[in-house]
């Protein structure tokens, strides 16, 4: 029979494609102790069987299993206490999956808004156009309206509305006016707060958004200014036959959130309209 061959450290290093620094961290928290240590020098060897650990730690480390959690793995745990151990880590990674969507859904959301303003500002993109608004649903709140842009748009007892039924908004919010004249007027003091939700939502805290025909215009520069929009909006109108039927919405495309200089501010306005027959 063969004597036993013994790897170094180094050895094993090499071999498996591991550190050193590695391997001493997996000896002192004893998921992969070597074979034998020299009494003299203390230098660790490993057997065979030994450096077969290491592909395992590297699937089990793939799969988001802890160091710690491998120990019982390698000592090689009954199916039971195996299957346990994945059903609880697959319940982990699911709720890791969840909230690494509602990053990436909220980043790539907010990157988009701020490329079409980009556009807006680069090609003075500020003329009115028709256009028909698909029909989609949001969350909403009904809230006073004081013309204070900045509280409405960063809003509080929004962000508190949305944590209180365990969602998390995306995308630009939008405010409903029921008025296009009073708007423009600045005569409305109720609006709704619109913005779409990451988890579907039910029935009662959704509304219908869209499904008629608009005419919309983006405006660059601060809140204050928009009534200047709602103007070229009704210009427009009046000089292609249409009427501006009922409300009007605000889509605050970059804003307080993004920038703090307000000539930068893009604002789409859109107008609910209908052909004057």
């Amino acid at each position: 029979m063969a004597p036993q061959k013994y790897y170094s450290i180094g050895e094993v290093s090499e071999i498996c494609h591991i550190s050193k620094k590695a391997l001493r961290f997996y000896d002192r928290i004893g998921v992969m102790p070597p074979d034998k240590i020299n009494v003299d020098n203390h230098y660790r060897f490993y057997t065979k069987k030994s450096l077969l650990s290491v592909p395992i730690i590297k699937y089990y480390k793939q799969m988001g299993f802890r160091l710690d959690e491998m120990t019982g793995f390698l000592d090689g745990n009954t199916y039971e206490v195996c299957g346990k151990n994945f059903r609880r880590k697959i319940d982990e990674l699911s709720g890791m999956q969840k909230k690494i969507e509602t990053m990436y859904m909220s980043v790539k959301s907010w990157y988009n808004l701020i490329l079409e303003a980009e556009k807006v500002i680069e090609n003075g993109t500020c003329g009115v156009a028709a256009k028909h608004i698909e029909e989609t649903d949001y969350c909403f709140m009904d809230q006073s309206f004081d013309y204070n842009f900045i509280e409405a748009i960063v809003n509080i007892d929004w962000t508190n509305y949305i944590e209180s039924i365990s969602n998390a908004a995306t995308g630009p919010v939008i405010i409903r006016f029921p008025s296009f004249r009073d708007r423009m007027l600045e005569k409305c003091d109720r609006v709704k707060i619109m913005q779409k939700t990451i988890l579907k939502c039910s029935e009662s805290q959704t509304m219908k958004y869209g499904g008629f025909m608009a005419a919309t215009c983006y405006h660059i520069g601060p809140h204050e200014s928009l009534p200047a929009a709602y103007e070229k909006i009704l210009d427009w109108a009046n000089s292609h036959g249409y009427a501006c039927a009922g409300e009007s919405y605000e889509r605050y495309v970059t804003n307080y959130w993004t920038t703090r200089e307000s000539e930068q501010f893009v604002t789409e306005v859109i107008a609910k309209i209908e052909k004057i027959k």
